[in-house]
């Protein structure tokens, strides 16, 4: 079942309405959606659906998942830490994760945005080159 422009209009609007001081604030959130529960709007279980979607994206920006071939050393990883905190905000949350696969190197997911720098896809890529 496909959204609705109205409905994806109204979620636009409530995701805006659930931040405080530019980030995102769990009590609006839960008010935001009681609101809708009481109110039932026209469409609201695809309002409500494209809305979980739109926080699901939210805080998919402010989570970065770190891959390497081996375990980091606790200096590369507070580097890293200080880096990424640096340029998306104090409020990035930061998992590290070994993934014997890419060979070496690192491979960093943001969201939306991948920062492949691991061997693997470096062959990949020369693979496909040639």
């Amino acid at each position: 079942m496909r959204t609705t422009k109205e409905a994806r209009k109204t979620s636009r609007q409530l995701l805006k309405l659930s931040f405080t001081d530019g980030k995102l604030d769990e009590h609006k959130v839960n008010q935001v959606v009681q609101s809708v529960l009481t109110e039932k709007p026209r469409h609201f279980g695809e309002v409500l659906k494209d809305y979980q979607r739109l926080l699901r994206l939210e805080v998919a920006k402010h989570h970065a998942v770190v891959e390497s071939a081996t375990a980091l050393n606790t200096n590369l990883s507070d580097l890293l830490v200080t880096k990424l905190k640096a340029r998306y905000g104090d409020d990035l949350t930061i998992e590290f994760k070994t993934n014997s696969t890419l060979l070496g190197g690192l491979r960093v997911k943001l969201g939306d945005d991948v920062w492949d720098g691991s061997v693997r896809n470096r062959l990949r890529t020369l693979q496909e080159q040639i």
